[in-house]
């Protein structure tokens, strides 16, 4: 949250000890500048979440899950931003039977979110995908994609579209600010590397208690240590394909999002069954002494 200044006095009343007189009106002062917003410094890091089941049930009649998430941010303002991404997830269905997916994502951000580069393969039971590999260019009301696996081909969408790094600093952004809502485009080469998503976050109140930073025991990791007293906010976050009217979420991903961008108490809920991700491990770099000036 933002410190509010207080307004400056507009003149002083001066006493003479053994005399009283009026003080001269004091000249009118020019108002201070409104504070700049602290820029939001994203931590570089690994983070390690373990899968499980949340809820099943539905036509798919999901009985367990199980897997793990491993992200690797690296990056701020200067170099850009890079994300390394695995995911690997084990469904079990009495109707479908198990299925294994193996997901790898990289990616690379501009520092100034102008432009993105992305790369995505995925193994399915053992099978692979054709790689989705491209990069895209965002304007102040256009997004360029183009693509060059699995086949060459280019589009155009209308912005703005936010990237992924730059719609988390957004996010903190609007938290500190006692936002409720954002909502924005994003882009992040996900899918089939076509689809630019519509967005809508709900973000909680601030918290700052370590007692209470992890539920019922979970994300070890961000109950002690640095992350202890990082100020975070619980955020439930929704994906809906562009389009007008009332819509039902595709994919909603609830989380805490902690000041320095890290996330936990993790939970993909994906409408026919939920995953829930607990941060089992988190190596965080030491941060520079000095915050990257583009």
């Amino acid at each position: 949250m933002f410190l509010m200044l207080k307004p400056a006095s507009l003149g002083l009343l001066l006493l003479a000890a053994g005399a009283a007189w009026a003080a001269p009106a004091a000249p009118d002062l020019p108002a201070a500048a409104p504070e700049k917003p602290a820029p939001v410094t994203l931590a570089n890091h690994r983070a390690v979440y373990d899968l499980s089941l949340a809820s099943g049930g539905g036509a798919k009649a999901v009985e367990s899950a199980r897997g793990r998430i491993v992200i690797d941010f690296r990056g701020d303002a200067c170099r850009g931003y890079t994300m390394e991404t695995r995911q690997v997830t084990v469904i079990e269905s009495g109707e479908s039977g198990s299925r294994t997916s193996d997901l790898r994502n990289t990616t690379f951000e501009g520092g100034d979110s102008r432009d993105f580069r992305f790369r995505t393969v995925t193994v399915l039971n053992g099978t692979p995908s054709p790689a989705v590999d491209g990069s895209a260019e965002a304007g102040g009301d256009a997004l360029k994609v183009r693509l060059k696996e699995p086949k060459k081909d280019q589009f155009t969408a209308t912005g703005p579209v936010l990237f992924p790094s730059a719609h988390m600093r957004r996010l903190v952004q609007a938290a500190r600010a006692g936002e409720t809502t954002v909502a924005a485009k994003v882009f992040d080469g996900s899918d089939d590397g076509r689809k630019v998503y519509d967005t809508l976050a709900v973000i909680g109140r601030r918290s700052a208690d370590a007692a209470s930073a992890a539920r019922d025991d979970r994300d070890g990791p961000l109950r002690a240590g640095p992350m202890a007293t990082i100020p975070r906010w619980a955020v439930t976050l929704s994906y809906f394909t562009q389009g007008e009217g009332e819509r039902t979420p595709i994919y909603t991903l609830a989380f805490d999002l902690y000041e320095n961008g890290v996330s936990g108490a993790l939970k993909l809920d994906y409408g026919e069954f939920a995953i829930l991700g607990d941060m089992t491990r988190l190596d965080l770099d030491k941060a520079p002494d000095k915050p990257c000036a583009p």
